[in-house]
């Protein structure tokens, strides 16, 4: 054993959360386990948690109230589904006595269970662990709990990036539940990760503890992963869906168009746009309905060099990252214009524009002022809220407008008034951005706020609309959530899509070009942000952008979109160029098979014969 991992293994117990003393180690067993007790694994200390899954999960509303089980937003992936997102193992480890007195090489391994199409096993085994006190040394017996991930395969390139619950269940009335958690990125040199001393075996062994029964003990492993990397993974076979290629800096852009890819009633219209007429080079409509096409019709992940080519960039300015919110607004001013003076023209403004209204008001005198504006998305501030109803509350708060900033009411002069905005309508689709990135004059710099900030599956805001028609219908339902994983200066976008409103919801998660199934508590728990310590490692990803729509509009807005909702044209358009691009690149694969190299030394390449060749 090298110094090193010596040194790991011996820092390992003095951060361990059990009560033991800490003596120097002796040699691990030829099986090499060392991975799973270097310092980048956190010992947690072990609280009480109850691992409930996601098809007995209870999603409540912004007020906390449960909506039950029936709600269109609950669905779990079937558990026979060797891709789905997470899943759980069990063993049982008979004779546990005989067990703890045997070497590591005596370990246990609970059947496989598939999870984003990788076997895991729970692997358990004794373990020595060494004690220093003062006067002597000694030796004792350690419980060690791993995860293994896709244990037998040989192969080099691929990886896995997962967190889990490692759990020794209490079998005795009044005992919780021994918990520690993981979060590793699993490949083949480091294929199992746990910790080499969950628990002391004489903790185990002992019945007033409540672990043991029968002299058997029972192990429970939840793991939730991501698609895995190196591995042939097709996004269109597990899911139904495409992703989009990454440029280079695109993963944000790539987020925007699935969001707006999965609006339907929105696809439908950017089809109908002019386009016959347009430069292929410059055309943001066109290039659109090209990506739509493609994602809707194509098999592979869709490129999107032509949609950034028409933007006015080059390949150097796809490498830089640029504001979301804006490039939001850019792509939907852009279609907007494209639909005027069509039968589309309505569309943009039909379903994301809602209107609000400032309003100053004098307290002392009977004057008011007015002004009403159309929004299509809302900033709203995080920080110090704790969720998106408090944002909201502070959104619409009033401001009392006295002493030397009185206001000028003309003929009644300087005015003690409040002033504030109210909300007439809102649109179908409502996207909230919400201010993670401000700038920070203590740092003189600007930041990212990674605080914690819920958003609910059920989102009503009619405590927050003028009183009028519009009262009453002001219930939506969580439709994407767009993540950020980074700080300030860069990191990467994915985006989590419910791709099925109309019924059992299905979470997907878009990062690139793949897609994957996800659990409603990856896309919506894991995202609110903030030092969360069961969910380890991720401090700097949350939620930046939530889009949700209106639910007495999801069948119009999510209405079904068809292949004859595609004009021929374009149909013929784009299966021609497909067919181009495809010779081209045939012709550039064969392109070898076709070229004669003549070597020759510097004497005859400067004859005249050699240019007969």
């Amino acid at each position: 054993m090298t110094s090193e991992i010596l040194t790991a293994e011996i820092e390992n117990m003095r951060n361990s959360d059990t009560d033991e003393e800490i003596d120097t180690i002796t040699p691990l067993v030829q099986v090499e386990r060392e991975n799973a007790t270097e310092d980048s694994i956190e010992l947690l200390k072990s609280v009480p948690h109850c691992v409930n899954q996601d098809e007995k999960m209870e999603i409540s509303d912004q007020n906390g109230a449960s909506l039950g089980q029936g709600s269109p937003l609950i669905r779990d992936c079937e558990e026979d589904d060797p891709y789905k997102p997470e899943g759980t193992l069990r063993l049982s480890i008979q004779r546990f006595s005989e067990f703890a007195r045997g070497t590591a090489e005596n370990q246990k391994l609970s059947d496989p269970v598939y999870v984003r199409g990788l076997p895991w096993r729970i692997l358990a085994m004794p373990r020595e662990q060494g004690r220093v006190t003062l006067d002597r040394r000694s030796v004792s017996r350690a419980f060690g709990f791993f995860l293994q991930c896709n244990g037998e395969a040989e192969a080099m390139s691929w990886s896995c990036t997962a967190s889990a619950v490692l759990t020794v269940l209490a079998q005795k009335p009044g005992i919780e539940n021994h918990v520690r958690r993981i979060n590793h990125t699993f490949y083949q040199k480091e294929n199992d990760w746990g910790y080499s001393q969950f628990l002391p075996c004489e903790t185990l062994l002992n019945p007033e503890n409540g672990y043991i029964k029968d002299d058997t003990i029972k192990l429970e492993v939840t793991v939730m992963a991501d698609a895995p990397h190196g591995v042939q993974w097709d996004s269109k076979k597990h899911t139904g869906f495409i992703g989009l290629k990454n440029q280079g800096a695109t993963c944000y852009m790539n987020s925007i168009l699935q969001t707006f890819f999965f609006t339907n009633q929105l696809r439908k219209a950017v089809y109908q746009m002019p386009t016959e007429n347009d430069d292929p080079e410059t055309s943001v409509a066109l290039a659109m309905q090209r990506v739509f096409y493609e994602l809707q019709n194509s098999d592979k992940p869709v490129g999107t060099k032509k949609l950034t080519k028409s933007f006015g960039w080059d390949s150097v300015e796809s490498f830089h990252q640029h504001d979301v919110q804006e490039l939001c607004r850019v792509l939907l001013d852009n279609l907007e214009n494209k639909m005027s003076g069509t039968k589309v023209k309505n569309t943009i403004p039909s379903l994301f524009e809602g209107k609000m209204k400032s309003y100053v008001r004098c307290t002392n005198v009977s004057f008011e002022s007015n002004r009403v504006e159309s929004f299509y998305d809302l900033q709203l501030n995080i920080k110090g809220k704790a969720n998106v109803i408090e944002s909201f509350a502070d959104y619409t708060a009033s401001e009392t407008l006295d002493g030397d900033n009185k206001y000028d009411a003309g003929e009644f002069g300087l005015q003690p008034a409040v002033k504030g905005v109210k909300f007439i309508s809102f649109p179908p689709i409502l996207h909230l951005q919400l201010m993670r990135f401000q700038y920070d004059a203590q740092q003189d710099a600007n930041v990212k706020i990674n605080d914690r900030f819920e958003f609910p599956a059920i989102l009503n805001l009619d405590a927050f609309i003028e009183d009028g028609d519009n009262k009453g219908k002001n219930e939506f339902l969580l439709h994407a959530v767009l993540v950020h994983s980074g700080d300030f200066h860069g990191g990467h976008y994915v985006v989590f899509i419910n791709t099925n409103m109309n019924g059992l919801a299905k979470w997907c998660k878009f990062d690139d070009d793949v897609v994957s199934r996800s659990s409603i508590r990856d896309a919506i728990d894991s995202n609110y942000g903030g030092d969360d310590p069961e969910l380890p490692g991720k401090s700097f990803t949350n939620a930046y952008m939530l889009v949700y729509i209106k639910r007495t509009c999801i069948n119009e807005v999510l209405c079904p979109v068809t292949e004859e909702d595609i004009p021929r044209h374009l149909r013929l358009r784009f299966e021609e160029e497909k067919t181009a691009d495809a010779k081209k690149k045939k012709e550039k694969m064969e392109a070898h098979l076709f070229t004669e190299i003549i070597v020759c030394n510097s004497c005859y390449s400067s004859s005249p014969d050699f240019y007969h060749y």
